[in-house]
């Protein structure tokens, strides 16, 4: 049991307390093996509710004095009760809810086979119950009509009061045992409605539910829990008042005994999720979210025990979420958008402290929001990795220094970075020559100079050499990628080489787009990146296969659309699949010119493709065309982005963070962008920045790239929006005849004030359409 040692506080009851103490000892003695304590000041418990009690529950004080906590006066609902509250200082810390994984490995809320049952005890005998939700309804229309709520009240205070009778009311069929997976045997239209109009009765019938719920979780638990419990468990999750903070206590506690429900059972609850509305799916992911918030940064803190006295809280709040999270991943497409998990006040906490405590201690007992990464957003983890990335450059750096002084050279400043040095007609070749000659400098800061050219590296001569790279290498000419219209992205050639060399190139120079905050303008299909993290630590044997991962058609269908969907014909063709698409497990491919044929499987060419084996054609041939035909260009390309990132901050990513880490957001929002640009030698108001915003909103997308990419090096937006960009625009001393100037190493546009706005829009579309070197080679 989860609270075996904690301690109750002594009762609220008035008077002859001192003598009733050695015969109540016994009884208190049980109450410590029920109720999970409930974090309260070390005073009475009605004193301490009752400060919380400010809002829609503002006499819950009087109401939970009522509650009896002793076990032989639990059913009587008339005589004068009271709830015993443990003491505050006997509060322990929750258990342990996470797994023992040091290797640090992503935390998960691994699905068990379906086949996997938890210890089924016999059955208990119901209630009967035969109110329906029609009935429900007609009750409340005639409680509101009447102002008497006593057939409403009864029903809420007896529905609630146990968890035997929550099931009495809300399971479909009480002789049924639903004891699946497929179906949690919940009617979840009448808990609905039921839930959907508590908040519109009286006081008194919200406080009933309140004192059931306490009942239902202070029973005694013998034995592990039934499917019943976890009904009930499922139905009282989605319960709005908790969305109040003055109940924020009972539902803590709902949370901790959620949190510590066995892998069996927690496996059909993450199942039986799925089937809740979308609405009620994100209301639920809200309030738990807002709980967690509420308790890190509380608007009133004396509404809650302090941090101290209830470390349990957050813990076992992140745990439950983590099962809606397991259950929004096992539907495709989501409940919700895994962005909806995302807890924003996280951003504002000490997030490198969360990260070395998940590093040092792994996923074991201290708890850490990076054993559930999926929480941290998107924002924060960038924080995380750039945090990350320039501990490393400086530790290589420093090393550097170290080994130049032991060896006593006279150490410079150019040790200290990677400096590469390129010739813009020989950009790829010598590109390659340098990363690979300094593949030991890799971790250290990217300093770019063009041979010829007089530029000094701040920053925009690195964002430029990152764009022109890419840019040739992606040319269909060049042939190491292939550019598939249809879906408007690039997927690597299955072209077999002597050197895949370049792939890697491909890759490092993503490693150091995000080592050094730099957003790329590639076109990758999610899938890619997906590879990219498979695993997202390199593995020590060389051996070991890496960048292959579960493909599906719908991978494909974000790449070759139009063969995607040739085979989703294939499985649902109604025909004889053997002898009208005569095919065997055997691929072909065009190499330069040559055709080419592959087995699917041994004997491939052998075994034709019929009605029974389809679906594994299907399968082996999608994994033939992103995984097995293309294995050593990506490897090469996967080792390439590793060199530089090899961090355990990948592990806190997603498959589409990592693509909106290196590629950045193409979605442009200039007025976003207007409200964030600082000003140098203008006001917001000067006629001349009046007509430049009013010329750029009027852009078409294709133009706003182009200034985007003119003033910061880059037509995409970071992750934290264009807020991110800090975009300046400097006046120009110089005469209305010249054109606009940018320093994109600081992303700053230095406008002449040009007198009408014509001239501003003429000489600004010809300065973003000629933006490419410096023009002195």
């Amino acid at each position: 049991e989860l609270n075996e040692d904690s301690a109750a506080a002594p009762s609220a009851q008035e008077g002859g307390e001192d003598e009733e103490e050695e015969e109540e000892e016994g009884e208190k003695e049980k109450e410590r093996e029920t109720l999970p304590p409930i974090p309260t000041g070390p005073t009475a418990a009605a004193g301490e509710l009752e400060r919380r009690a400010k809002n829609q529950f503002s006499t819950f004080s009087s109401f939970i004095t009522s509650i009896n906590q002793k076990k032989e006066g639990i059913g009587n609902r008339n005589s004068p009760t009271q709830l015993v509250i443990p003491n505050i200082k006997n509060v322990r810390d929750l258990p342990p809810i996470c797994l023992d994984v040091r290797q640090k490995q992503r935390i998960s809320i691994d699905t068990l086979p379906q086949e996997v049952k938890a210890p089924i005890p016999p059955e208990p005998s119901f209630p009967i119950r035969t109110k329906t939700v029609q009935d429900f309804q007609d009750d409340v229309e005639k409680a509101k009509s009447s102002g008497d709520w006593k057939t409403v009240h009864n029903f809420y205070s007896t529905t609630f009061d146990s968890f035997l009778e929550i099931n009495a009311a809300f399971k479909k069929d009480t002789s049924s045992t639903f004891n699946t997976i497929e179906d949690s045997g919940i009617n979840a239209k009448f808990v609905n409605v039921v839930y959907d109009a508590l908040l519109n009765t009286p006081q008194d019938v919200q406080k009933s539910v309140l004192k059931g719920i306490i009942n239902g979780l202070l029973q005694e638990w013998k034995g592990p829990r039934t499917k019943d419990d976890l009904r009930a468990y499922c139905i009282l999750l989605q319960n709005p008042q908790f969305s109040n903070t003055s109940t924020y206590v009972i539902y803590a506690h709902l949370l901790r005994q959620i949190a510590a429900l066995t892998e069996a059972d927690h496996h059909f609850l993450v199942h039986w999720s799925k089937k809740i509305a979308q609405r009620r799916f994100k209301e639920l992911v809200d309030r738990l979210l807002q709980f967690i918030s509420l308790r890190l940064f509380p608007a009133k803190p004396e509404e809650f025990p302090p941090m101290v006295k209830c470390t349990w809280w957050i813990p076992s709040a992140t745990k439950v979420l983590s099962l809606f999270n397991a259950s929004n991943s096992l539907i495709s497409p989501p409940i919700i958008s895994y962005t909806d998990f995302y807890n924003s006040t996280l951003d504002h906490i000490d997030l490198m402290e969360e990260y070395h405590n998940w590093q040092c201690y792994g996923n074991s007992h201290r708890f850490s929001f990076c054993q559930y990464p999926f929480i941290i957003s998107i924002a924060a983890k960038k924080v995380i990795i750039q945090r990350d990335s320039e501990q490393q450059m400086i530790s290589f750096a420093r090393q550097s220094l170290v080994d130049k002084v032991s060896r006593r050279q006279k150490p410079d400043m150019n040790m200290l970075f990677l400096n590469v040095k390129v010739r813009r007609a020989h950009l790829v070749s010598d590109s390659l020559d340098e990363l690979a000659r300094k593949r030991a400098d890799l971790k250290k800061k990217l300093k770019v100079t063009f041979v010829g050219e007089a530029g000094l590296d701040m920053g925009g001569l690195t964002k430029e050499w990152f764009l022109l790279l890419i840019r040739q290498i992606f040319h269909p000419d060049y042939g190491m990628f292939t550019y598939h219209k249809d879906s408007h992205c690039h997927w690597f050639s299955s072209f077999k080489c002597d050197n895949y060399s370049e792939f890697r190139l491909v890759g490092a120079l993503m490693g150091l787009a995000v080592y050094n905050s730099i957003t790329l303008d590639i076109r990758f299909p999610p899938c890619c990146y997906k590879k990219l993290l498979s695993p997202p630590i390199v593995p020590c044997d060389h051996n070991t296969l890496v960048g292959i991962c579960d493909v599906t058609l719908d991978d494909l269908f974000q790449i070759m659309p139009e063969l995607a969907h040739g085979l989703s014909e294939l499985l649902s063709y109604e025909g004889n699949v053997e002898e009208d698409f005569y095919s065997t497990f055997q691929v072909f491919q065009e190499e330069f010119g040559v055709i080419k044929s592959y087995n699917l499987k041994p004997n491939g060419d052998k075994i034709p493709v019929t009605n029974q084996n389809r679906k594994e054609y299907v399968q082996l041939y999608v994994d033939f065309l992103l995984n097995k035909s293309i294995y050593k260009q990506f490897a090469a390309f996967y080792y390439g982005f590793h060199s530089v990132c090899a961090s355990y901050a990948l592990l806190l990513l997603r498959p589409e963070e990592v693509e909106i880490l290196v590629c950045g957001s193409p979605e442009l929002d200039m007025s976003a962008l207007q409200r964030s640009t600082q000003y140098e030698g203008y006001q917001k108001s000067d006629l001349t920045i009046r007509y430049f915003w009013d010329v750029v909103l009027g852009f078409s997308l294709d133009l706003q790239k182009k200034l985007l990419h003119f003033a910061t090096g880059s037509d995409r937006v970071p992750v934290g929006g264009m807020a991110d960009l800090n975009f300046k625009i400097s006046k120009s001393e110089t005469s209305t005849n010249w054109l606009p100037v940018a320093h994109t190493c600081f992303n700053q546009l230095c406008l002449p004030p040009y007198k009408s706005k014509k001239e501003l829009k003429q000489k600004l579309i010809i300065g973003i359409s000629n933006a490419e070197g410096f023009g002195l080679e």
